[in-house]
């Protein structure tokens, strides 16, 4: 959708030199590019932002396409769908003359809508920066996940930018899931995803069969509007709200994700056999005699990477060996489009929606054991002391000498199982090796000062009725370490390689933190009597010191819970700004194809350079990588919404035949209006409200990450241990309710009472 805008309140701003004394020049730097895709090439969009900004003027299509110098049919064809597309993508906008304006010259800022489940939302700028908020009145027009452009005007009552809609860039849902209602004579949904707050109107003839209650996927017919809530028609009942399995197909349908293969997909695949032909090893290093092995979890389907290692006389030499997804999805093709839709694979606890059809991602391109298989490989030298020397990229075939497991691998190498040994006695040498290359890798690590957080994650376990039957920790071993170690290296090696042909490729992008974050950061740090070196710009090396140094405290949690929330999000990005967690100059995901698109593109990135090309006639530009970025970064977060979403459910859902029960738990989160609190045997979190606490009044302390009773002077800090009663719980919002339990030790430490003059000296800090 195009931004058609009133140039007297947006008036570009003027250029500081007149156009007529600006040296004009059509060279474009992608011509090259343009070339190898069109009969007749256009100037490419970074050639067009360029004469745009020499003109210093918005311009109409046809003085754009005269200063083009643009005449064959096609070439002006090609031109409007080319500007279409950069109106789509926030980069111009036209004005109500149909001018065609950059958006740098005006006081706007396009981006993506995210919505909040309380009815305002966010802008979040396509070029970075503070997100911009948007009121409720705002939102009326929106959906979580939309583009947008807006005008930015002040700031709201807590500062923050405030901006307000000028246009709609792209629509990006299209169908909803949620509890289909009827009341007085009126059908709408009530959409699954509490990020949508509006209601869709279903008219009488598109409610197919639908009965209150049930849980339905509707297509929107009409968006909404300013004065308008969406409209839409039922598509498929889904059935009851407690069926089996039915809170991942609310999560499938709320969140959009694709899940079906279109049928030019299907197509397509009919088209590749169960085995490489002879034909595709042409060409590539054979590394079949090579050992390489495949070390994943015990129900891992896919495997992307194996991996070998030998003594070198210099230290070693590590080969990451990982599936060749690039070589069978070709830039272009439906199966292509179809991967950067889905942009990564969902994992739910029980069930995968793959990137890729099943006959690739545990097929041609999953490297099982004892068959060939096409692979990039990443060959490196790592000194004893784990820094990497020399390292090349190639692609390959080999064959996979074996699948390991984590648990297998560590029985081999830390408990020393002599029936494995036995077993598998061939390959135990190079495991050890594996083991050695592992412990220079991580030493390495250290040294650098890469953060390290303590973190559990868990798995669940159904019953045969597909309900929870437990939740367990997942214990980390030396096996998990070691191929985290050996990906590193590659991504690591990828990045470089990237970086020095100067191609326009994905990086994964991890920025320290913001101005505001640090600060208070610095503020709590200095309450406990602690600092963080590194000034205003700390490096990952001030983090990992500050945690060296309270690792023995009763307190480290709460420090590393704080410092870990200051840190950023990381995101997929073409602006090569290294990885500040992993205290990495350059990082890129490389290791993973078969799930992530951001991996596909890094690979066709690599074999476009082995094959002889320039990052002149790369099919992608800077612009299209600042356009994949977004989408896999959204993408991400999309898919780590909607398996939140369902494991809510499900532990919701657990706990409701638990209420009135008590349980140990730590407190996750501190908020005006409560506590969060996990469970330690049930990894199940729950919110204390305020009201709940114990008779007083509290005041919420941000910078201290606590809760005070103003009278008793009972303290609820993050991180702080509580036992708590599970109250109350409601399925269809996914929440847990807790009381405190036991007696008041159990229920929040005490500390001395606020005075009247600690209360003063409180307001006048706030």
């Amino acid at each position: 959708m195009s931004a058609h805008l009133d140039e007297r309140s947006l008036m570009p701003k003027r250029s500081k030199v007149p156009p007529q004394h600006k040296k004009a020049s059509l060279a474009d730097p992608f011509a090259e590019r343009e070339a190898g895709k069109y009969e007749h090439p256009i100037p490419s969009r970074e050639a067009i932002l360029h004469w745009l900004d020499q003109a210093g003027q918005p311009l109409p299509y046809e003085r754009l396409a005269r200063d083009l110098r643009l005449t064959h049919t096609d070439a002006l064809e090609a031109l409007s769908r080319r500007l279409a597309a950069m109106l789509r993508d926030g980069q111009l906008v036209q004005n109500r003359r149909a001018e065609y304006c950059l958006i740098k010259r005006l006081p706007l800022v396009a981006g993506v809508v995210i919505g909040h489940r309380d009815g305002f939302g966010f802008l979040k700028p396509d070029e970075g920066g503070d997100d911009v908020f948007l009121p409720p009145r705002q939102m009326r027009a929106l959906l979580h996940g939309d583009r947008a452009l807006v005008r930015v005007q002040g700031q709201d009552a807590r500062g923050r930018p405030e901006g307000s809609l000028v246009d709609v860039l792209e629509r990006n849902t299209h169908e909803l899931a949620g509890r289909y209602v009827e009341e007085h004579g009126v059908s709408f949904l009530q959409p699954d995803n509490p990020r949508i707050t509006h209601t869709v109107l279903i008219p009488a003839a598109a409610r197919n069969g639908a009965r209150p209650g049930q849980m339905v996927v509707v297509e929107l017919t009409e968006q909404p509007g300013k004065q308008s809530e969406p409209i839409g028609r039922v598509t498929r009942i889904l059935g009851e709200r407690h069926a089996p399995g039915m809170e991942v197909e609310l999560a499938i349908h709320a969140h959009g994700l694709p899940h079906e293969w279109p049928a030019d997909v299907e197509r397509e695949m009919r088209a590749f056999s169960g085995e490489v032909p002879e034909t595709a090893r042409q060409g590539r290093i054979d590394l079949r005699a090579m050992p390489l092995v495949t070390i994943d979890g015990e129900d891992a389907r896919d495997f992307d990477d194996a991996v070998y290692c030998e003594k070198a006389a210099d230290g070693f030499r590590l080969i990451v060996a990982i599936a060749d997804v690039s070589h069978y999805v070709a830039s272009g093709s439906a199966l292509d489009h179809e991967a950067r839709s889905r942009g990564t694979s969902v994992y739910f606890p029980d069930r995968v929606i793959p990137m890729l059809p099943e006959a690739l991602s545990n097929g041609l391109c999953s490297i099982n054991p004892q068959v060939d298989r096409l692979c990039m490989v990443c060959d490196m030298r790592v000194s004893a002391d784990g820094s990497i020397g020399r390292a090349r990229f190639y692609e390959g075939v080999m064959r996979s000498a074996a699948r390991f497991t984590y648990t297998k691998v560590a029985a081999i190498l830390a408990t020393k199982d002599e029936k494995l040994r036995r077993e598998h006695a061939g390959l135990v040498p190079q495991l050890e090796t594996l083991h050695r290359v592992y412990h220079a890798l991580s030493r390495a690590r250290a040294k650098r000062g890469a953060i390290d957080f303590d973190s559990t994650e868990t798995r669940i376990l159904f019953d045969e009725n597909r309900k929870i039957e437990a939740i367990k920790p997942q214990m980390r071993n030396d096996a998990h370490r070691l191929i985290e170690e050996c990906m590193i290296a590659a991504n690591v090696e990828a990045a470089r390689f990237l970086h020095k042909h100067e191609l326009p490729a994905l990086y994964r992008v991890h920025a320290g933190p913001d101005t505001e974050g640090l600060q208070e950061v610095r503020d709590f740090l200095g309450s406990l009597g602690l600092s963080l070196g590194g000034g205003r710009e700390p490096q990952a090396l001030h983090y990992a010191r500050l945690l060296e140094k309270v690792k023995d405290r009763p307190d480290k949690m709460l420090i590393q819970t704080v410092l870990l929330r200051s840190l950023s999000q990381a995101v997929y990005s073409p602006a090569d700004i290294g990885h500040f967690g992993l205290a990495l100059t350059h990082y890129a995901h490389f290791t993973s194809p078969i799930r992530r698109y951001p991996d596909l593109l890094v690979h066709r990135a690599i074999r476009h350079m082995l094959r002889g090309g320039t990052a002149k006639n790369f099919q992608y530009s800077m612009t299209q990588m600042e356009n994949l970025g977004g989408h896999c970064s959204m993408a991400e977060r999309r898919a780590d919404e909607a398996t939140r979403d369902a494991v809510s459910w499900l532990k919701a859902e657990y706990m409701q035949d638990r209420v009135g029960e008590e349980f140990d738990g730590i407190i996750t989160g501190v908020t005006p209006f409560g506590v969060f609190v996990q469970l330690n045997e049930l990894y199940v979190e729950g919110l204390v409200h305020v009201t709940s606490l114990p008779s007083d009044y509290y005041v919420h302390d941000a910078r201290g990450h606590r809760m005070v009773g103003e009278r008793s002077g009972r303290v609820y800090r993050l991180t702080d241990a509580i036992r708590v009663r599970v109250s109350k719980v409601n399925l269809d919002d996914r929440k847990i309710d807790f009381e405190p339990a036991g007696s008041p030790a159990h229920a929040g430490r005490n500390v001395r009472p606020m005075t009247r003059h600690t209360k003063k000296a409180r307001r006048k800090k706030r």
